[in-house]
C-alpha cells in the first residue's frame, strides 16, 4: 500500500479544530465541545477528496511553553511530533477574536519549518468573524480561508487547496478491510491505554495515573499474523451517577459508539480492588447480552495482587459463574508485561470461535436429542423444535422454528444455549436466537 501523506490540524486551544475535523472527516467523530483542553489525544481519519486521499489528524491544542502539567506536556509533545511528519498544515485561528500573542507564536514556529500552511480563521460566519481578516494576512502565510466549521461554509475550498499540495502519487486508500475491530472497554484507570500502547508498541494514547486521561475513543490498526486488526482505546465509563458533567457524558457516548461498532470487547478489570464492580459487571452484561459481543475479561495490575486479594476476587468471581463462565478470562500486567503477549493470539482464537459456522443438521439434531433427553413443557404443552439453521456468524444468530413460539422464553432458550456450548467451544461467544412458530417439521 502507498505511504499516505498526513495532514494536521493545529492551533491554540478552543478555536473548533475539533468541529472542523468533524466537517472532513466521515468515519470518524472528534469530541467538540466549547471548552478549552477538551481534545488530548490526537484522532485521525483517512479522508477522500478529489480522488486524493490522505490521513487528516486532530491534535490537542499546543502551546510552544512546556509546562508541569504532566497530561498537558504529553499532549504538546505529540501536537509536535505530529506537526514534524506533516506535509501540510492547517493552521486554525478563532475569526472573532483575531489574532492572539498564542497565535503569532505558533505562526512564528510554522514559519521556520517550511511547510505548506493553510491558515483557516473559524467562527468567520458573522460580521464579527470579518473584521480582523487583515490581522490573519499579517501572518505573512500564502493562503488564508475564513470559514465556518460549525456551518459547513467554506471548508471545500480548504479541501481543494490541501489535495492541490499533495504529491501527485498520493493514492485512494488500498487498505484492505479489517479482520475484526476490537475494543477496550472499562472502569477510568484500569489501564486501557497502557495496555493500547502495549498491543501497538508505541506510545500511542497517553497515560498518566489518574482517571479521566482519554476522552475520546482513538483507533489504530494492529498487523497481527498478516491480518490487520482495529484496536480502540475508550475513555472510562463510570456508573451513571457518578457522570455528572457534560463533557464526561459525551465521553460515555463514545465508548458506547465504540462498543456497538466492535466485534471483541477486551473488558479491564483492576485485578488489585480484589473485587468485581457492579459497573463492570453492567459492562459485561450489556457487551455479550445486550450487544452480543465477544468478550474476554482482562485482570490487569495482577502484579500487585496479595492472597487476601486473590480470595476476595475468586469469591467474587464464584457468585458471577454462571455468567463468567461463558468469558474468557486472563490475568495479565501492563507494568510487568505478564501475559501481554498472549492476548493478540487470544483475539485471534476468540474470532475464529466467533465466525463458526454450525450446519444446520448438527443443530436439528442437538435440540432434539436434547429435549428428547429433558423435555421442555408449557403447562400441559410439551415444547418442540421442528428445525433450526444458523442464520449468521459474529454474532451468531440461530433460526429455531418451533411448535409455540411465545413459550419459547428467556428460560427456555438459556436451555438450548447450554446445549450447543456443551457440543461446541463458545467460550467468549453470545448466541443469539430467533423464534418463528407453526409451519412445517421440516425445512423446505
Amino acid at each position: 500500500m502507498a505511504l499516505i501523506s498526513k495532514v494536521v490540524i493545529v492551533g491554540r486551544v478552543n478555536v473548533g479544530k475539533s468541529t472542523l475535523f468533524n466537517r472532513f472527516s466521515v468515519n470518524i467523530k472528534s469530541i467538540a465541545f466549547d471548552h478549552a483542553g477538551v481534545t488530548r489525544d490526537f484522532i485521525s481519519d483517512e479522508v477522500s477528496w478529489r480522488g486524493k486521499t490522505f490521513e487528516l489528524i486532530d491534535t490537542g491544542g499546543i502551546s510552544l511553553r512546556k509546562t508541569t502539567d504532566e497530561i498537558l506536556e504529553k499532549v504538546r509533545q505529540k501536537a509536535f511530533d505530529l506537526i514534524e511528519q506533516a506535509v501540510v498544515i492547517i493552521f486554525v485561528c478563532d475569526a472573532t477574536t483575531g489574532v492572539l500573542p498564542e497565535d503569532q507564536e505558533i505562526s512564528k514556529m510554522l514559519h521556520k519549518l517550511g511547510k505548506p500552511v493553510l491558515v483557516v480563521a473559524n467562527k468567520a460566519e458573522g460580521k464579527k468573524g470579518q473584521e480582523y481578516q487583515f490581522e490573519f494576512e499579517k501572518l505573512g502565510h500564502q493562503d488564508l480561508f475564513l470559514v465556518s466549521a460549525q456551518h459547513g461554509l467554506g471548508v471545500s475550498d480548504v479541501l481543494d487547496k490541501v489535495v492541490a499540495l499533495l504529491p501527485e502519487k498520493t493514492a485512494i486508500n488500498e487498505q484492505l478491510e479489517p479482520t475484526c475491530r476490537v475494543v477496550l472497554l472499562g472502569k477510568p484507570n484500569v489501564g486501557k491505554s497502557s495496555l493500547m500502547n502495549l498491543l501497538l508498541k508505541q506510545e500511542r494514547s497517553i497515560v498518566a495515573d489518574m482517571p479521566g486521561t482519554t476522552r475520546e475513543a482513538i483507533t489504530e490498526r494492529v498487523t497481527f499474523y498478516k491480518e490487520d486488526i482495529l484496536l480502540t482505546d475508550t475513555p472510562g465509563v463510570r456508573r451513571k451517577r457518578a457522570v455528572d458533567e457534560p463533557l464526561e457524558s459525551l465521553m460515555v457516548k463514545s465508548t458506547l459508539h465504540s462498543v456497538k461498532d466492535a466485534d471483541i470487547i477486551l473488558l479491564l478489570v483492576d485485578a488489585a480492588q480484589g473485587t468485581l464492580a457492579d459497573q463492570e459487571l453492567k459492562l459485561a452484561f450489556y457487551a455479550f447480552h445486550e450487544q452480543y459481543k465477544a468478550v474476554i475479561i482482562l485482570y490487569n495490575k495482577s502484579d500487585l495482587v496479595t492472597n487476601q486479594v486473590q480470595e476476595q476476587l475468586s469469591s467474587d468471581m464464584q457468585r458471577y459463574e454462571y455468567f463468567l463462565k461463558k468469558i474468557i478470562s486472563l490475568n495479565i500486567s501492563c507494568k510487568t508485561g505478564k501475559n501481554v503477549g498472549r492476548i493478540l493470539p487470544l483475539v485471534k482464537e476468540l474470532w475464529q470461535r466467533y465466525t463458526v459456522t454450525i450446519p444446520k443438521h448438527d443443530l436439528v439434531r442437538i435440540f432434539k436429542e436434547a429435549l428428547r433427553v429433558k423435555p421442555l413443557f408449557h403447562k400441559t404443552q410439551r415444547l418442540e423444535v421442528h428445525w433450526a439453521r444458523q442464520l449468521s456468524t459474529a454474532p451468531m444468530t440461530i433460526l429455531l422454528m418451533v411448535n409455540e413460539a411465545q413459550w419459547f422464553g428467556e428460560s427456555q432458550r438459556t436451555f438450548l444455549e447450554n446445549v450447543l456450548r456443551q457440543h461446541y467451544d463458545l467460550r467468549g461467544v453470545p448466541v443469539r436466537f430467533v423464534v418463528r412458530g407453526g409451519g412445517s417439521t421440516s425445512e423446505e
